[in-house]
């Protein structure tokens, strides 16, 4: 329980922080956050809406759970992101009991603080997205799976109550992943549960069966926690809406690209470096030592952990839709198998590994910023205005990778090397929390330009976007009913400009003039309100267009 009360209290300071600073990003975030904001406009909790219009993209628990907690805090960034935060928290505490209970108490709490201070768990926690939910809901599953199924111990070993409670209990969490992100929860926490098991039986270890009864009660509960919400949409809106649901959005997303997010068969390597960033450079060691410890009759945990993190990365990597988020699930594992590692060193042994890995670290943050400045460049962002606070972070980053081979290399203070690079990553996260998302604030334009929407629209007035990226942030800051004009198509911005009243609209900085013109030549008048480096809004106004 210690180790669960410091990894959830690590998991806290890594993602509250600032949470609800700013405002949300495009795409994503703002799109979930308008689900589960419409959730409260339309008193609907059974069918999801995005813009006013049924929305089948995704299962409900983010978007119920987010919109509770706007009735508790208003519609805000911090009432959207909580459900990715606490779920997060819950997951620290998880892996720390977890691990503490097989590996020892100290283990549990490296195990935590690797996995909440890893570049990719702080940045999914801090989001208005569902992963972490369906993140934490996986990592349960297979612990609670893990428990009911460890290999027979002479003695600590759990009874059979104990085990079919924890059968259950797993049962339960993939249910609830379900309704967090649909089949591909009960799929990966088959995937590593049944890898592992055939690691143990084919070891010729041997593995306690359950009752038929608690299997089948564990089937049971994965079906019964999402089937209503499923039977409530196919009344509502039919059967077609669970295919676009399951078939579409979730097999679809394996099979076939979805909103062109593909990517190469390698696409998960260098999202692996840097988002676990920057325990990343232990982990080829800790790698090596699990697979070694792995043999061992012993290594039960360790060949779970490595299960865990090659099986869901080898599956990702095969599918034709790939996002950097999707192999977060598996970074629980890595946290394992570096807390493991650690244990190791602790112990005085693998004192030359450890050596060798603390020369890599300084390495790995130098490659780090490096790709930062490059990704800057190139995306034109204003490096060079950030460079003071730059300069200072990665002054801090680099003196907390020193502090951590120090202490790796001097053998009485190898057990707080751990929590030297816990606290420095802690203050990686604090600075994208208080520095660098407000000064991204200027690169999102349409929470501005929506302000000013709201501000000066009366009842009726029409609302559209064409050519810029940020309808949905332009819906999540104004109100459904939204159009999105298609820029390719003159014909529907002309209809969407002729009816008689006002319209605001959001339009790519270099179209001025020549919508000016388009819509003069309608005898409607065009007014700039606002510009902003690549969008402008304008004001229509004027009677309705002449008809031929």
């Amino acid at each position: 329980m210690r180790a669960a009360l410091l990894g959830a209290l690590f998991a806290a300071l890594v993602t509250l922080p600032g949470l609800g600073g700013g405002t949300l990003w495009d795409n994503s975030e703002t799109a979930y956050g308008e689900v589960a904001r419409e959730i409260g406009l339309t008193h609907d909790w059974v069918v999801m809406h995005l813009n006013g219009v049924p929305w089948f993209v995704q299962p409900p628990l983010y978007f119920w759970i987010g919109a509770l907690f706007a009735k508790l805090l208003g519609a805000t960034a911090l009432a959207f992101r909580l459900p990715s935060a606490l779920a997060t928290i819950f997951m620290g505490g998880a892996i720390g009991y977890a691990t503490a209970r097989i590996a020892g108490t100290r283990c549990g709490i490296v195990a935590a603080i690797v996995l909440s201070t890893s570049l990719m768990q702080a940045i999914v926690g801090r989001l208005a997205i569902m992963d972490a939910l369906l993140d934490f809901c996986i990592a349960a599953a297979i612990l609670w799976w893990y428990r009911a199924l460890e290999p027979l111990r002479e003695s600590g070993s759990l009874d059979a109550g104990k085990r079919s409670t924890a059968f259950l209990l797993g049962a339960v969490a993939i249910g609830l992943g379900i309704l967090a992100k649909g089949p591909v929860a009960p799929v990966i926490v088959v995937l590593v549960i049944g890898g592992w098991l055939l690691w143990e039986t084919r070891g010729g270890r041997r593995v306690p069966m359950l009752p038929a009864l608690t299997i089948l009660g564990g089937i049971v509960l994965m079906v019964a926690i999402p089937l209503p919400w499923f039977v409530l949409l196919a009344q509502r809106v039919g059967g077609g809406a669970i295919g676009e649901l399951i078939g579409h959005y979730t097999v679809g997303r394996y099979t076939g690209v979805i909103e062109n997010q593909r990517g190469p068969l390698w696409y998960y390597v260098p999202s692996l470096i840097l988002g676990f960033f920057p325990w990343i450079a232990f982990l080829p060691v800790g790698f090596v030592r699990a697979v070694k410890r792995a043999r061992g009759s012993d290594g039960s945990f360790a060949r779970l952990a490595i299960v865990w993190a090659v099986l869901p990365f080898v599956f990702f990597s095969f599918a034709q839709t790939k996002l950097p988020n999707y192999i977060a699930l598996e970074f629980s594992a890595l946290a394992i198998v570096v807390a493991l590692w650690f244990e190791q060193i602790d112990a005085g042994e693998d004192t030359r590994a450890a050596w060798i890995s603390a020369a890599f670290l300084p390495l790995t943050l130098a490659a780090i910023v490096f790709a930062v400045a490059v990704f800057g460049s190139k995306n034109k962002l204003p490096i060079a205005e950030l460079a003071p606070q730059l300069i200072t972070l990665g002054a801090g980053m680099f003196i907390g990778a020193l502090a951590t081979v120090a202490a790796l290399l001097r053998p009485g203070w190898r057990s707080g090397a751990p929590y030297v690079l816990g606290a420095t990553s802690l203050v990686l996260v604090s600075f994208i929390a208080f520095v660098a998302e407000p000064l991204a604030e200027q690169f999102k334009p349409i929470p501005r330009l929506a302000a000013i929407i709201e501000r000066n629209r009366k009842p009726g007035d029409i609302v559209a976007i064409r050519g810029v990226p940020g309808y949905n942030a332009l819906v999540f800051y104004t109100e459904p009913g939204v159009k999105n004009v298609d820029s390719a198509i003159p014909q529907e911005y002309i209809s969407t400009i002729c009816p008689n009243g006002t319209v605001y609209f959001v339009t790519p900085l270099h179209d001025l003039d020549a919508l000016r013109a388009q819509t003069e030549s309608l005898q409607r008048t065009f007014t700039v309100l606002e510009r902003v480096p690549r969008e402008a809004l304008v004001r229509i106004d004027g009677p309705d267009c002449p008809h031929d």
